[in-house]
């Protein structure tokens, strides 16, 4: 969420950051109109109170009680209660208005519409030469017997698969694979939480209210499916204040991904690359503010040295304003390369969300034992997401006999090394 106070005093920067992502200035001019009633109100009914304190002091020390000043007093006392009621009203509009605001892009973003205005920042790897017509993975999948699309229809509808033998092995070799790494290399600490959150936990994390469409939701209990691990790792420390010298902090998980796919029949229907659930391995960091920028880079090198030690050509594209998640102030996409789609797969989006998050969900540390709390920064990115990762595993290792190689990293998670 936005700094209500950084709207107030600098409207102008605000309403051109978000134009920069194609929002229309009124949503700035909204929030400023309601924030100007709401102070309006509430100096009305604070000279209101003045004056009732006032006058209930002078009433006191009469003898003879005033029915007309007690009358007016009456009034008063009307319509500062009515004037709660109506900040209330405004305050619930103006909360509602912020939490729908995206955040601000960092200065140094390339500014563009859309994702043709993305800039690619560097390639790792070179697309293999195949001396055969490389497949793609739903027909490597189907006939090598490790992705029945067709019972995963059966059992859940359309977007649904079932995963056999060596197909469910290799997701879950990719899962400990990436879980160990992270780990035992990078650093980070290993968290399971719940795919089932609060209410609350979406609005700290930024999904709701805006993204409710896109959620599974429990409407008799009130639970939400989590889109990502982001949403439960952000509201790990949400309400805290975090002690002097506890960050930065860094998170990894693994959790089933629960969202609602609305797309139109055609070339992103087909095969495992979209689905209603499937798994992520994602990293999380809550970091000082003037390391969010550094570890940003580090969180960005972390998910391409898994991409490195799978040995798939990847590349890393920064996006522009127009392209930019609600909550990012900066993003790096990393995308891999899929010869039998013949196309470049997101595998994982690395994020500066800045004090946005931070601001909604509570999250604060304390820089001493004698300073002021002060909001943490907060990152995030897949470390990778499947099933994408297996796309360009299956079709990049693909043989002439339709047989697939285990990357060599992989090897001893699976223990065989050739998926035939």
């Amino acid at each position: 969420m936005i700094d209500i106070k950084l709207i107030r005093e600098n409207p102008d920067i605000v309403i051109q950051a978000m134009q920069k992502r194609g929002e229309a200035p009124s949503l700035i001019t909204e929030v400023i109109e309601l924030d100007s009633t709401y102070r309006q109100l509430l100096k009305e009914a604070e000279t209101l109170r003045a004056k009732r304190n006032d006058v209930s002091k002078q009433i006191s020390r009469m003898k003879d009680k005033p029915a007309d000043l007690i009358a007016e007093m009456r009034q008063v006392g009307d319509r500062i209660t009515q004037i709660e009621l109506e900040a209330g009203q405004i305050t619930a509009k103006l909360e509602d208005k912020l939490l729908r605001l995206p955040n601000l892009p960092a200065a140094d973003v390339p500014q563009g519409k859309d994702s043709a205005d993305n800039v690619e920042v560097r390639y790792w790897g070179k697309p293999g030469k195949f001396p055969f017509t490389p497949l793609p993975h739903w027909e490597l999948g189907e006939k090598l017997g490790i992705i029945d699309f067709q019972r995963g229809v059966k059992l859940s509808g359309t977007r649904f698969y079932v995963l056999r033998g060596s197909g469910a092995l290799l997701q879950r070799s990719l899962i400990s694979f990436m879980l160990d790494l992270h780990v035992k290399e990078h650093g980070y600490t290993e968290i399971y939480p719940p795919s089932m959150v609060k209410k609350e936990c979406l609005v700290g994390s930024s999904n709701l209210p805006k993204f409710a469409d896109n959620l599974y939701h429990d409407a008799e209990e009130d639970y939400w499916f989590v889109p990502t691990a982001e949403v439960p790792l952000t509201n790990l420390h949400r309400d805290e204040i975090l002690p002097p010298g506890s960050l930065p902090i860094c998170y990894v998980a693994h959790t089933s991904c629960f969202r609602r796919e609305k797309m139109a029949a055609g070339k992103d229907s087909r095969g495992i690359k979209r689905g209603h659930q499937f798994e992520k391995v994602e990293v999380y960091k809550f970091v000082e503010p003037e390391t969010s920028e550094n570890e940003l880079d580090k969180l960005v090198h972390d998910a391409e040295d898994i991409c490195q030690k799978l040995g798939l050509t990847y590349r890393v594209i920064q996006l522009c304003t127009g392209d930019l998640g609600f909550a990012a102030v900066k993003t790096f996409d990393i995308e891999m390369w899929a010869p039998g789609c013949q196309e470049w797969l997101e595998v994982s989006s690395c994020s500066n969300c800045g004090d946005f998050q931070a601001r909604r969900a509570n999250i604060r540390y304390r820089p001493d034992s004698e300073a002021k709390p002060r909001l943490v920064h907060t990152l995030n990115g897949s470390g990778l997401a499947l099933p994408r990762v297996m796309i360009s595993i299956m079709e990049n290792y693909q043989q002439a006999d339709g047989s697939i190689l285990v990357p060599e990293v992989l090897k001893p998670y699976m223990n065989i090394d050739v998926i035939k």
